[in-house]
């Protein structure tokens, strides 16, 4: 079959027949439709153990042997995965995908939307409060302004490096107002500027110094989620900036099957209802290390592919 398979560590992936999975118990075999990527596959956390060569893991819809139509998340059977004409992957890790969700949202409201919904309940925004989201122009991060803005906040503030992506959440109005952070000790007084009092949420998709700025424009009582480590995964804490505020590092991939499911179809059903969108950016199969080139550079925007 064809597939996007990495040969070894570090390595672009490249184009080539790949062996075909074969059914195994406890696990479902998979014709894949469409295939989506994301940050954590070209950061390489799940690469820890793999063999070599392997598939792209990534995320997918496609359907099983008998027909459903179904979702499944980044868990495929190694080495195998999502960006293959076919993968197998444990049965508690694949979904049905209901009649009125497009192959899109089913993924986009995946690994992204649960790392987005996940944090941002455990904040406990409350009406009308302030949140700033740093990252805000990727997938996760477009998906978060919306869904800081369905939990109850009042304003929602997108920090982000890019100030063309930047602009688009402003066009599409899912941001009341953006700063464009320029790496130096402006960005303190930019993200001030549009704190008001101070944020009373921060979602942290970057952490490093990004997230210690936050801090400095953030007021007593504020809730800091620190989900990503895109700036940098040390920072020099300068504990009065902590004072009076909460700081956590929430992690969302580890929870059972079970829960991620019943999180997903929750999510699904605030996407339909709240019209949740983010933006897309659709590769031919055969070209998939081009999309995996643009992922490593940051696209602002959920590559996907048609595999079939």
């Amino acid at each position: 079959m064809k597939a996007a398979v990495i040969t070894e560590r570090g390595a672009t992936p490249v184009m080539q027949e790949f062996k075909k999975p074969t059914p195994q118990e406890g696990a479902v075999l998979i014709h894949v439709d469409t295939a989506g990527l994301g940050g954590w596959d070209v950061l390489g956390a799940y690469r820890l153990g793999v063999e070599y060569p392997c598939v792209i893991r990534g995320e997918g819809v496609g359907r099983t042997d008998d027909g459903r139509r179904v979702y499944f998340g980044e868990r495929s059977v190694l080495p195998f995965g999502a960006w293959a004409e076919q993968t197998v992957v444990p049965a508690e890790e694949v979904w049905d995908v209901p009649d009125h969700i497009d192959d899109r949202t089913a993924i986009t409201m995946g690994i992204a939307a649960t790392g987005a919904l996940v944090p941002l309940e455990a904040a406990s925004i409350q009406p009308g409060e302030n949140v700033l989201i740093l990252g805000g122009t990727g997938t996760l991060g477009q998906i978060a302004l919306q869904l800081a803005r369905y939990l109850g906040a009042g304003r929602v503030v997108a920090a982000g490096r890019s100030e063309k992506a930047l602009a688009r959440l402003t066009e599409r109005g899912i941001a009341d107002a953006t700063v464009c952070l320029k790496g130096d000790d402006t960005d303190v007084a930019a993200l001030k500027k549009e704190a008001g009092d101070g944020f009373d949420v921060v979602l942290d998709l970057v952490c490093g110094q990004p997230m210690l700025n936050a801090l400095k424009a953030s007021r007593w009582g504020a809730r800091i989620m620190t989900i990503g480590t895109g700036a940098g995964r040390q920072v020099n804490l300068d504990i009065a900036d902590l004072l009076f505020k909460t700081l956590s590092c929430i992690g969302t991939g580890q929870r059972p099957p079970a829960d991620r499911r019943q999180i997903w179809e929750r999510l699904l059903t605030i996407a339909t209802e709240q019209n949740i969108s983010v933006d897309y950016s659709e590769f031919a199969f055969d070209d998939s290390p081009q999309a995996w080139t643009s992922q490593v550079d940051g696209p602002h925007a959920k590559i996907y592919a048609k595999v079939r």
